[in-house]
Order: structure tokens, then C-alpha cells, then sequence
């Protein structure tokens, strides 16, 4: 017993390093934990138990549930034309492009080539959230219109994954029957429900919606599809109950970011493989160039359709082309189920992590566009209220 107490404290020892380097260096903490996990597994190789592979499978549902909850369903409606166009388009041309390189170029199989296609295929809501965030353009037409046009991608992402590797069969059928019901009763019990249990030390509440991703997880891997899946629709059913109630996404957070989304991160840094990728940095480089350049042929043209500012259509493109979190999740995937193998693993989360960093870095320091007189005070007002909140 005495050794899963030593490996819990070695594996939360890691999380804390990662949050106080987060906050020193100004990064996402989700990459760092991964820039952690993949130094310590590679130099004294990380104890991936059954409790350690648990706990990173849960972190993976709630962060996916807590991405869906940030939907903004009156933000979708009102920007719905620029949103789908632009979120569809983000998650088509980079899928076709690396599938057809992976294939067709360095034939890898159909699966694998699918995997590589739809872990580069996302946008990374976590980075453009903090982006926004940080600069104010949440509070922005155009910024509501790239952190709508996200969520379409990365729901494009999801539904992807769960398509093409599930099994098609009585099991599947009963799966999707159960969510569709679920999906429809959530939102008009769960407010309800939450009215009735209302704020209680016991979290009545993060009970109840563990209870359904847990449920709906594992009907989901019954029938050979992802968990994530249905945790990604479950928190766009419950995001007006949450936008209602901001306390309890908040304390969902700190649950999920304290205790759970460490484990998940660490695990995909730690089986990055250091010595396949000094053999594969090259093609680490042509994914993710593959990646930016698909999204810029499909995304920049829409921004001038929709009459973007040509500094403002060169910023949104960008941010789309980030990636972090569905990437991961989606190459975490196909390693876990053996679809490809630890090399190629490797080549595709270091590509994703290299999407998080490049275009976010080029956005922020040369095509940030200034901020409207109106939204810069709106953001000066919320200030305080936002950093309470914290």
C-alpha cells in the first residue's frame, strides 16, 4: 500500500511543478503538465496503474464536458452563418489534408491516417479561451464569433472520432438511443434538480453530473465509441443551467483541474517517446505545417467573405489553427486502442503541441488587432468581478 501512497505523491508532485511554472512562464498549464509528463516519463518512466489510467480517463470526460459547458448558446444564434462556416471549414480542411498526406505520402493505413487527420484536424478551445480572455476580446464581436466558431470545430473533432471507430451494431444503437433521451431531459431536469439540492458542502450537484458522464462513458466503450463524446454533448445540453449557475462550473473546475486533468496530461507527455522523436522531427514539422496551411487556405478566405478586417481575418486564422486538448485526447486514443504505435504517437502529439504554441505566438505579437474603445471599457468595468471569480 505504502508504494501507490509514494506514486500518488510523485505523480502530484509533478502537477504542482507544472502549475508554478505555468504561472511563472504565463503558459497553459495543460501544456506544461504535458512538457512535464514527457520529461519524467522519458528520465525515470511514470507508474501508469490502473487507478493512474482511471483517473487520467476521468480528467479526459471532464474536461470535455466542462469545453462543452462554455458554449454560449445566444452567441451561436446570433453569429450561427460565420460560426458554422468557419468552425466546418476549420475541422474539414486540415482532417482532408493530413489524412491524404498520411496515406498517400508516407502510407500509413486508413486508420491511422484518421487518427493522424482528426488529432490535427482541432482548435484549441483552452488556449483561445485564455487568449481571449487575457486580451479582452471575449467581450468582442469578433471574438465571440472565433470562440463560437471553436466549438463547432472541436464538436466537428468529437463526432469524428466517435463515427469513424465505432462499431456499428445493436450495442452502438442502444448507446445512441440512451444519449439522444438523456441529451433531451437533461436540460429541463437538471435545472430542477439543481434548484431542489441547491449549494451544499456534500456537491450534490458535481455528483449528479458525474454519474451521467460515467454512465454515458461507459455505455459509450460497451459500444465502441469514445467517452468523450457524449461528456462533449452532455455540457452543451447543460450549458444554460451553467450559465445560470456560475458557481458550479467554477467548482467543477477546481475539481477537474486539481485532481483529475493532471493525471490525463502528465500520462499523454509521458509516453512521448524522446528517442523516436530525434528520428521523426522532421515529420513532426510537416504535419504541423500542413496543419497551419490547410486551416489558412480554408478559414483566411471566409474571414473577407464575412468582411473581417484583414488583420483581424489573419488573427482569427491563426487562433484556429491552434490545438491542444481534442488533439491529445484523439492521439491519446488511438495509442490506447492500439491503432498506431508509440512513434507515431509521438509525432502527432508533439505536432499538437507545436499547434498550441506556434500560431498562438505569431497571432499575439504581430497581428493583434487593437481593441474597440467600447469593449476596452466593458473589460475595465468587468475586472474585478472576473478576478473574484478566481
Amino acid at each position: 500500500m505504502g508504494q501507490v501512497w509514494l506514486q500518488s505523491a510523485l505523480w502530484i508532485g509533478l502537477a504542482l511543478v507544472a502549475s508554478i511554472v505555468s504561472i511563472r512562464v504565463a503558459v497553459s498549464v495543460a501544456l506544461i503538465e504535458i512538457m512535464v509528463g514527457a520529461l519524467a516519463g522519458n528520465a525515470i518512466g511514470l507508474p501508469l496503474t490502473e487507478w493512474v489510467n482511471f483517473l487520467a480517463g476521468f480528467g479526459a470526460i471532464m474536461l470535455t464536458f466542462l469545453a462543452g459547458t462554455e458554449i454560449d448558446p445566444g452567441v451561436v444564434r446570433k453569429h450561427y452563418r460565420s460560426a458554422l462556416s468557419i468552425g466546418v471549414v476549420g475541422f474539414f480542411a486540415p482532417y482532408l489534408g493530413v489524412v491524404a498526406y498520411a496515406h498517400y505520402a508516407i502510407h500509413w493505413p486508413w486508420d491511422q491516417a484518421q487518427i493522424a487527420g482528426i488529432s490535427l484536424s482541432t482548435t484549441s478551445v483552452a488556449v483561445v479561451y485564455a487568449v481571449m480572455i487575457e486580451t479582452g476580446f471575449n467581450r468582442t464581436e469578433m471574438g465571440k464569433i472565433i470562440l463560437a466558431a471553436c466549438f463547432v470545430n472541436d464538436l466537428g473533432t468529437v463526432l469524428a472520432l466517435g463515427v469513424a471507430f465505432a462499431h456499428y451494431d445493436m450495442r452502438l444503437a442502444f448507446f445512441g438511443a440512451v444519449t439522444a433521451a438523456v441529451l433531451w431531459l437533461l436540460p429541463r431536469f437538471a435545472p430542477w434538480f439543481f434548484a431542489q439540492v441547491g449549494n451544499r458542502v456534500s456537491e450534490p450537484e458535481t455528483k449528479f453530473v458525474a454519474l451521467i458522464l460515467l454512465s454515458l462513458g461507459g455505455l459509450a466503450a460497451i459500444a465502441g465509441s469514445e467517452a468523450v463524446l457524449p461528456a462533449y454533448l452532455v455540457g452543451m445540453a447543460l450549458a444554460p443551467a451553467f450559465l445560470l449557475n456560475p458557481e458550479l462550473p467554477h467548482r467543477m473546475r477546481i475539481i477537474a483541474f486539481t485532481i483529475l486533468t493532471p493525471f490525463y496530461f502528465l500520462k499523454a507527455g509521458s509516453l512521448v517517446d524522446f528517442s523516436a522523436l530525434v528520428g521523426s522531427a522532421g515529420l513532426v514539422v510537416v504535419f504541423l505545417a500542413i496543419k497551419m496551411a490547410t486551416k489558412f487556405v480554408g478559414i483566411l478566405p471566409l474571414t473577407r467573405a464575412f468582411r473581417f478586417d484583414p488583420r483581424e481575418g489573419m488573427y482569427t486564422t491563426l487562433l484556429m489553427s491552434t490545438g491542444l486538448t481534442f488533439g491529445s485526447i484523439s492521439a491519446l486514443f488511438g495509442l490506447t486502442n492500439h491503432i498506431i504505435d508509440r512513434g507515431q504517437y509521438t509525432v502527432l502529439v508533439t505536432a499538437v503541441i507545436g499547434s498550441a504554441v506556434v500560431p498562438t505566438l505569431i497571432a499575439q505579437r504581430w497581428f493583434l488587432p487593437p481593441l474597440p474603445e467600447s469593449a476596452d471599457l466593458v473589460v475595465a468595468e468587468a475586472t474585478p468581478a472576473e478576478e473574484g471569480a478566481e
